[in-house]
């Protein structure tokens, strides 16, 4: 009676944790139809890929635990080392602006907790992505093999260099904000390529800047003010 009444136990947890589990995926999917229908769309993001993506990539668990419960908000959050996660509108603005196509090749910096790189992946072929803090990195790096993304390549280093091995970018895309755009990340462009960038110092107003090259110069205008955490560079 005891082995039977242990493994009744046992298979009711079972049953339990399984359906926990799917009442918080579900929970989880339709906070992400949410945030995509009323943050995304209504603000004018129309790119069916993009909307796409958004809908897809698990945002809750690029965040902390313990900031998994406002992962859908219309907001930034902390995910340690002084660094955030941007808002959900701004990634998708961001994303959209590039005009990514499924062989394109692009470069991310300030990979973060790796969200927007996920985002990114579902639309673009190969995405390179280089991160100055190690930690961060590392444990983005983890999570994005974990979920799948094996066409994003993380590099722990200096974002203000670029990535020059993998050059030239169909596409730069920047998630920090330095007070001019680096040379080096013009170089790696390819020519005809977009870049989108938060130029501006750290609590001054800050412009989202799009660029396309031309004549192995970048032709910008800007696009939105926003607020990003500053582009760290490295020592020499």
């Amino acid at each position: 009676m005891l082995l039977k009444m242990s493994a009744f136990i046992l298979f009711t947890f079972s049953v339990c944790s399984m359906s926990c589990n799917a009442e918080n995926d579900d929970s989880t999917a339709v906070n992400r139809l949410r945030m995509v229908r009323e943050q995304i769309e209504r603000r004018g993001v129309c790119d069916d890929a993009v909307l796409r993506a958004m809908r897809t990539v698990p945002r809750h668990l690029f965040v902390p635990e313990s900031q998994r419960v406002s992962a859908y908000e219309d907001h930034p959050l902390p995910i340690g080392e002084g660094q955030t996660i941007s808002q959900p509108y701004i990634v998708a603005f961001m994303t959209e602006a590039l005009g990514l196509g499924r062989d394109d090749h692009v470069l991310e910096i300030g990979t973060g907790s790796g969200y927007q790189a996920a985002v990114l992946a579902e639309l673009a072929g190969e995405i390179y992505t280089v991160e100055i803090v190690e930690t961060l990195g590392n444990r983005a790096a983890a999570l994005l093999d974990s979920l799948g993304y094996d066409n994003v390549k993380v590099r722990i280093g200096d974002g203000y260099r670029g990535w020059v091995e993998h050059a030239p970018y169909d596409a730069v895309i920047v998630t920090c904000a330095p007070e001019e755009i680096p040379s080096a990340l013009v170089d790696q462009l390819k020519e005809g390529g977009s870049m989108i960038i938060p130029v501006g110092a750290m609590g001054a107003v800050q412009e989202l800047v799009l660029g396309e090259k031309k004549n192995g110069r970048i032709l910008t205008r800007d696009v939105l003010s926003v607020r990003f955490v500053p582009m760290v560079k490295g020592k020499e």
